[in-house]
């Protein structure tokens, strides 16, 4: 069911990771090292991943590689959103991931790529079928985000969020189905694609959309899944009950795990985006998952 195990999401992504507390990046470089040794311990045979890069930057992979970070870590991985937020166009992925590739001696997935329909529904249409032909045989793993808009009423994860203007608005619509489950224009191509190209979907907490996603996934022919597990979520009042229920729902699926999020009590700021206080205490959590669904 776990294919591969992510340490943390968008580390070099304020959004994701208090540069600001950890200015050198030496407190992430050790909490992946720390976990990426204790998951290799308890379940050798998975891949390990570097959280996903973005943006797409060589020197980040530099970086981690003068503190030994990626000595247990199997692939790295790059987020890229061409269309929306990066300063490149789509055309230029190859080079992106040659950029990478130049790096290190690792494979390089691509975990994150997608297009919002903020402007309009074609425009996505056009960006599903260029990124599946100049990533498809590119790299070994592809994961489409996502497979549901994300709900109005809730946040997207953002340092500025509204503030951001259309650029935070985009964030609520990088579904291929809107968020009352009903497909766009670009669902009709997604199964062109399958299995190679794979679905990262978040599941929040007590998500109500989990059933039908799962239905969904199986309808597009869909392979090779990307979700999270939240260390903030493993501590809120029964959170056994929905992880079990969660891990059971993905199961016939070839499951990319991705472990981040910091809980509040545990940071050295209380935010999901801090650097813990203690990196092993993470660590023990990625091992605690392990035994319990890998």
């Amino acid at each position: 069911m776990i294919e591969a195990v992510k340490f943390w999401n968008e580390p070099n992504n304020k959004s994701h990771w208090d540069f600001e507390i950890d200015t050198d990046w030496s407190r992430f470089a050790d909490m992946v090292k720390l976990s990426a040794a204790a998951v290799k311990a308890e379940k050798p045979q998975l891949t390990r991943v570097l959280g996903g890069i973005s943006p797409i930057d060589a020197s980040f992979i530099h970086r981690l590689q003068q503190y030994d970070t990626l000595r247990d870590i199997d692939a790295v991985a790059v987020h890229g959103f061409p269309l929306d937020w990066n300063h490149w166009q789509i055309h230029e992925w190859p080079s992106k991931i040659a950029e990478i590739e130049a790096a290190t001696n690792l494979p390089v997935w691509v975990t994150e790529v997608g297009v919002s329909t903020f402007g309009a529904e074609e425009v996505q249409e056009f960006g599903i079928r260029r990124t599946a032909e100049l990533l498809r045989g590119r790299v070994p793993r592809i994961f489409w985000y996502s497979l549901y808009d994300l709900p109005r009423a809730w946040e997207a994860t953002t340092r500025h969020r509204e503030a951001e203007g259309s650029s935070y608005y985009r964030h609520f619509y990088m579904g291929i189905l809107r968020e009352d489950g009903t497909p766009k224009l670009s669902m009709k191509h997604f199964a062109d694609y399958t299995p190679e190209m794979g679905i990262c979907q978040w599941f929040h907490f007590e998500d109500h959309r989990l059933d039908e996603a799962v239905e969904w996934l199986k309808r597009l022919g869909v392979r090779y899944l990307r979700t999270g597990l939240s260390w903030a979520d493993w501590l809120r009042p029964d959170a056994e009950r929905w992880f079990d229920r969660v891990m059971k729902a993905i199961e016939p699926f070839d499951t990319t795990v991705t472990f981040c999020f910091t809980p509040e009590a545990k940071g050295i700021a209380p935010h999901h985006t801090s650097p813990p206080q203690n990196n092993q205490e993470f660590a023990d959590f990625c091992v605690e998952m392990m035994r319990r669904y890998a």
